[in-house]
């Protein structure tokens, strides 16, 4: 007959808790660590799942109750898995502020520190969960627990932040991904983490094993949101690749942006940038970075002054990523052509506020004196 263990002073066996603020990687983590350990060869009779039907205080207890009947029955095929999967009544909800819920929880986490039957795995999911709870923190103390937060640009962040973020959750996938894909895979989705599970899904199957996603099959396979348009037309500006930039440019017009607005925040902003990096670069002598973040040490060798123009962080620091993006390109331009695209700008905007002229043909107009090499 199976018996109980000792109560241990570290983690306990058999016990797994998957929680976060981020329900798509807890979601994911949980169901790829509860296909681990499933019993082999039980054909799936070895797992008993248990999901809320519906977020009230009964089916709160109704789910305690029937996790707690499972770990008490010893195995019928040498061992199975308990799934307490989803557990939502952990957050800060009605539900999750009930007594009678905490009631069933204290009870439940005091036969769980008895300890597991022989051969009996308990998992708990529980996605945004209220980490004040004593049921959270006790369990985090006792169970193999991983904690999958949701990300955000940290005080003082920048686009560097969130490229990294889009390479490590990649990585954490096995898939290797270009540091140009990465870029306009980030400005394309953002800090969401759940279509950014969908979307390296859907490249890395459209890839093949072992193959690396490309900027191409980015640009190819993921929509294009409103900041990765301006993202991506900035960038077209950047390598001065007219065809993408009127591609873009079309795209932004399709989906409603007003010509101000693309002037403003995509086509100005990046001139500026390459305007200044040329400066800087010319005057001392600076080679252009392979990569845009490599550049803030640079920068960071040149006396205050010369850098106090510079865009800022919120903590004070400066915000290189979009003059290092500028620096690697700016080879593409000379000095004069970028003040003159300067200038072109400031008029293109008098003509559209003042409106002369078509919205898309100023801007086309605008472009082509930017980004032709003729």
């Amino acid at each position: 007959m199976a018996t109980r263990k000792a109560l241990a002073a570290e983690k306990l066996p058999r016990l797994y808790f998957v929680t976060g603020s981020d329900e798509a990687e807890v979601r994911m983590v949980a169901k790829d660590l509860a296909s681990r350990l499933s019993p082999p060869d039980s054909g799936g009779f070895g797992n008993e799942i248990y999901e809320l039907p519906a977020d009230t205080v009964d089916c709160a207890l109704e789910m305690i109750a029937s996790t707690i009947g499972a770990i008490q029955t010893a195995p019928f095929f040498g061992g199975k898995l308990v799934w307490m999967k989803g557990a939502t009544f952990l957050k800060d909800t009605v539900q999750g502020r009930s007594e009678t819920v905490h009631e069933a929880l204290e009870k439940f986490l005091s036969i769980i520190q008895e300890g597991l039957l022989d051969g009996v795995t308990l998992l708990i999911s529980a996605p945004e969960p209220d980490k004040r709870r004593s049921f959270y923190k006790t369990l985090c103390e006792i169970a193999q627990t991983t904690i999958k937060d949701r990300f955000e640009i940290p005080f003082g962040g920048s686009e560097d932040d969130l490229i990294d973020w889009v390479i490590s959750r990649c990585k954490e996938r096995g898939v290797r991904i270009e540091d140009r894909a990465a870029q306009v895979l980030a400005a394309r989705i953002g800090a969401n983490s759940g279509q950014l599970q969908a979307e390296t899904l859907k490249l890395t199957t459209s890839a093949g094993d072992g193959a690396v996603i490309t900027e191409q099959l980015v640009r190819d396979l993921v929509p294009v949101t409103r900041a990765g348009g301006i993202f991506d037309l900035s960038d077209a500006i950047n390598r001065r690749n007219l065809p993408l930039c009127l591609d873009t440019l079309a795209q932004l017009l399709r989906q409603g942006e007003s010509a101000v607005g693309i002037l403003l925040a995509a086509i100005v902003p990046t001139v500026r940038n390459l305007l200044v990096a040329k400066d800087l670069m010319e005057r001392h002598k600076l080679r252009p970075p392979s990569q845009p973040q490599f550049f803030s040490a640079e920068l960071k060798r040149l006396r205050s002054e010369e850098t106090s123009h510079l865009p800022r962080k919120k903590d004070g620091t400066l915000n290189t990523y979009g003059i290092g993006l500028a620096a690697v390109n700016a080879g593409r331009f000379s000095g004069k052509q970028l003040a003159s695209a300067f200038l072109a700008c400031r008029d293109a905007n008098q003509k559209l506020i003042s409106g002369h002229g078509s919205d898309e043909t100023l801007l086309t107009q605008l472009l082509v004196r930017i980004a032709s090499k003729d």
